[in-house]
Order: structure tokens, then sequence, then C-alpha cells
């Protein structure tokens, strides 16, 4: 915990706190005094965290909070969108490729590691051609 709240009080301190406490609507001296963890009235709310976050772009606190809980944080890269039938086609293939995965795994009523393993690929190809189908829509 202790890691995460001097994350949020760098992110506060390094990053302009006085224009930042402009741009989330908060008074400077507050926004200091509620990310000082050694400040013992300091409490920085959730919506003040979301603040720090969008309007610094610094992450420290965030990896921090996952850190604290086993997790890393790793940036999620968006896919290019494709023309809506390109796409469409992309996520039939995928799904096709995965049924199949699942029938060839079934012919045998048993599914060994390596057949589990293939079926997890596939789903994660379902899971790619779906971002691209989303982010294809979003773009038409």
């Amino acid at each position: 915990m202790e890691d995460f709240l001097r994350a949020c009080q760098s992110a506060v301190l390094d990053n302009a706190a006085k224009s930042l406490a402009a741009k989330m609507g908060v008074p400077h001296v507050s926004l200091l005094q509620r990310a000082n963890p050694d400040n013992d009235a300091h409490h920085l709310t959730i919506e003040h965290l979301f603040g720090i976050l969008l309007h610094t772009g610094d992450l420290r606190p965030l990896i921090a909070l996952a850190n604290e809980f086993g997790f890393d944080l790793v940036a999620k890269e968006a896919p290019a969108p494709k023309a809506l039938t390109t796409s469409m086609i992309g996520v039939g293939k995928e799904v096709a490729d995965l049924t199949i995965a699942v029938h060839d795994a079934l012919e045998d009523s048993h599914i060994s590691s390596s057949e589990k393993a293939e079926i997890l690929t596939e789903i994660g190809h379902v899971r790619e051609s779906l971002s691209v189908m989303e982010v294809s829509v979003k773009a038409a």
C-alpha cells in the first residue's frame, strides 16, 4: 500500500500539481494534501486517482496497484481497422478454425494437453479477430 500511495504522490508532484489541480477542478493545496501519505488526514478518492491518471498519463499509481496484487500492467495495442467485409471474413475463419480444433479434440473423447493448447490458441485468434472487427465497426 505504501508504494501505491507514494506513486500517487509522485504522480501529482512530478506533473505540475497546480495545473493538474485546475484540470481536476480541485484546489491546488487540497490536492497536495490529499496525495500526501504522510498527512494523517489524507483522503485521495478514486475520482482523484482517475483524474491524476487521466490528466497526467502517469501510470505509476496504476502500476504500483497492479504490483500490490501480483499483476503486471501491460499496454494493449489496438489493431488497425479493416473493411467490414474483410474483418467479418477474418472472424468467420477464426471461429471455423476453433470449431475444427474442438471437434478434432473431442474425436477420441479425451482432450490432451496439446489439444487444450491448440484450442486456447484458437480462442486467442478469435478474440484478436473480434478486436479487429470492433475497431473496424467504430471506424466505419
